[in-house]
């Protein structure tokens, strides 16, 4: 689906060669682009997404594509948080779309939106899974400095996620937050918290079991922030975190990352983090 008016387009396809995961194809245009892959796992690549931009301005277009192949594993982040700057006249907006085939495995963990002052941001994701393949997908939402030094300056944060299993939608995820026409500290709002955060998982190898273990772990964890786990119709579940600091919510994020390496695979985490 590639258009030239696309600010940026970027698209990664990756493949099972002997007992690696390698690029099959990669490529890049415009305000997009990869670094060369660090392989923190010897058998998984693992991208960097930069923004040659430096933040998404009033009417940018990004675009996303992202392949699996079949036993192929890769884990997928940014270099920097999605600026999003003040847009007068249309939002900015990015879509995403990701195919995991057979028994692929993927980690697609940016660092987090923030939005600016009136900033307009839209972000449609759409994610096609087949039998045995693992998702593990988080966003996080942080509202950005304001000369008033108010924390919803933003005009409009609007991201919506689908995930299908076998063609059979099975995750609709849609946050619209739009501090102008809804009341941010309301119940069912953001309720006194300013930043937001998502991550879903969706695997074969989740339980009743694991997600419980998962909630008395998360219990433990200090910091001032509320979350919520709701299990799937397929195996896996969705973890939503609300904080005042981005820190707590990759906190949390990371302890579901590392107990599911921990049950499911006997591996440890290895920190994405770029500072």
């Amino acid at each position: 689906m590639y258009k030239k008016q696309w600010t940026g387009f970027l698209c990664l396809d990756i493949e099972k060669r002997t007992d690696k995961s390698v690029p099959k194809d990669v490529f890049y245009y415009n305000a997009l682009k990869v670094q060369r892959p660090i392989y923190h796992n010897p058998l998984r690549p693992c991208y960097y997404i930069l923004n040659l931009g430096g933040g998404y301005l009033n009417g940018d277009t990004y675009r996303l594509e992202i392949f699996v192949r079949k036993n192929a594993e890769l884990t997928v982040t940014s270099l920097g948080a999605t600026l999003i700057y003040k847009t007068p006249t249309t939002p900015a907006y990015q879509e995403t779309e990701i195919l995991l085939e057979e028994n692929s495995y993927l980690e697609y963990l940016p660092d987090p939106i923030i939005g600016y002052e009136n900033a307009r941001f839209r972000q449609r994701d759409t994610i096609y899974m087949k039998k045995g393949a693992t998702l593990l997908y988080s966003d996080i939402l942080t509202p950005g400095w304001s000369a008033q030094g108010q924390s919803f300056m933003y005009k409009l944060l609007h991201l919506t996620t689908k995930i299908f299993m076998e063609d059979k939608l099975v995750v609709f995820d849609n946050i619209k937050l739009e501090p102008e026409k809804q009341e941010m500290a309301a119940l069912g709002y953001m309720e006194n918290y300013t930043h937001l955060g998502t991550f879903i998982v969706i695997s074969e190898k989740s339980t009743k079991e694991f997600i419980n273990l998962l909630q008395t772990k998360i219990d433990k964890q200090s910091g001032d922030f509320k979350t919520g786990i709701s299990s799937l119709t397929v195996p896996g579940f969705a973890v939503r975190i609300m904080a005042n600091m981005t820190q707590d919510i990759q906190r949390i994020i990371s302890t579901c990352h590392t107990l599911l390496n921990e049950k499911w695979y006997a591996n440890t985490t290895n920190s994405l983090r770029k500072y």
